[in-house]
């Protein structure tokens, strides 16, 4: 398979071998469509996170981002153009922070699929503007529709609130809980979109962003492998706010070959809502070493 992350180098050979993907979303309310139509890479689809990548359930059932029903996954990457056979590389504006989401769901269910080291940024030649000939809830899109079929998300990828609680509670387990959010949030700075502030107990303070360099690009790969070397760990487990930006913890580690970890997709977002949940705040626990 496709390494989780590629350069521009390399899509400028594979070019035409390839569906881009943007996915650009922001927290404080800003149109990630408006983005793509300001300018995007010529050829890419626009993809909403919050239709195409996102169940509309109660966020204190499954957070503010639960994946979407394997069915419909599968009807939204069909809608745009993006088939089974596709190989996809998807970017943003933050990193890869956000198009990790598409990327993540993308790999977990089989698919040729890698983030653009450095997002839109790293394009080295001219953007194309507007929206795509076709647009939708889901996306914009030049692309006729495409075939995809409907995959479960695998078990050995993924984690439910009650599991992730008893890896929290459980102070010989060796799986190890890590949160991609900013480390002000993880030690307890409030914000407007979840119910009560901190981390879960027992969890780790790796913040995706620190993955990047100033540029927006990812570290070098020895300084990046040192930010998940857990070696008592037997797993590691990423959240975030609401199952997005932990992803790219997720791929980051697949780059450095420490294996593809776990997402919990109900996350911060899930967990705050739940009452009977506890809450930590404050900085992390030092980290094991053997």
């Amino acid at each position: 398979m496709i390494a989780p992350f590629i350069d521009v180098a390399w899509l400028e050979i594979h070019r035409d071998e390839v569906v881009l993907a943007d996915v650009r979303w922001y927290m404080d309310g800003r149109s990630g469509r408006a983005g793509f139509e300001g300018g995007h890479l010529p050829g890419a689809v626009f993809v909403d996170l919050d239709t195409a990548l996102t169940a509309h359930l109660d966020p204190a059932i499954g957070g503010r981002h639960p994946l979407p029903e394997p069915d419909d996954f599968a009807a939204a990457m069909a809608a745009l153009g993006i088939g089974d056979d596709d190989t996809v590389i998807a970017y943003d504006d933050a990193g890869g922070v956000i198009a990790g989401r598409l990327i993540w769901m993308l790999r977990a269910t089989g698919h040729e699929a890698a983030l653009l080291d450095g997002g839109v940024g790293a394009w080295r030649r001219e953007l194309a503007s507007g929206p795509g000939a076709r647009r939708s809830e889901l996306g914009d899109t030049d692309r006729d529709p495409a075939q995809f079929a409907a995959r479960e998300w695998p078990s050995e990828r993924i984690v439910d609130i009650d599991e992730v609680a008893a890896i929290s509670a459980d102070p010989a387990s060796t799986a190890l809980l890590i949160d991609a959010r900013q480390r002000e949030r993880f030690e307890g700075e409030p914000d407007e979109v979840d119910p009560q502030a901190g981390h879960i107990p027992g969890a780790y303070s790796v913040s995706c962003r620190e993955n990047l360099d100033a540029d927006g690009r990812l570290l070098p790969l020895a300084d990046l492998r040192a930010r998940f070397e857990f070696p008592a760990a037997t797993e590691v487990i990423s959240y975030c706010g609401s199952g997005v930006t932990a992803c790219h913890n997720l791929l980051a580690m697949e780059q450095v070959g420490l294996g593809p970890g776990r997402l919990f997709p109900g996350s911060w977002s899930q967990w705050s809502r739940d009452p009977d949940r506890s809450v930590q705040t404050g900085v992390e626990p030092t980290r094991p070493t053997g």
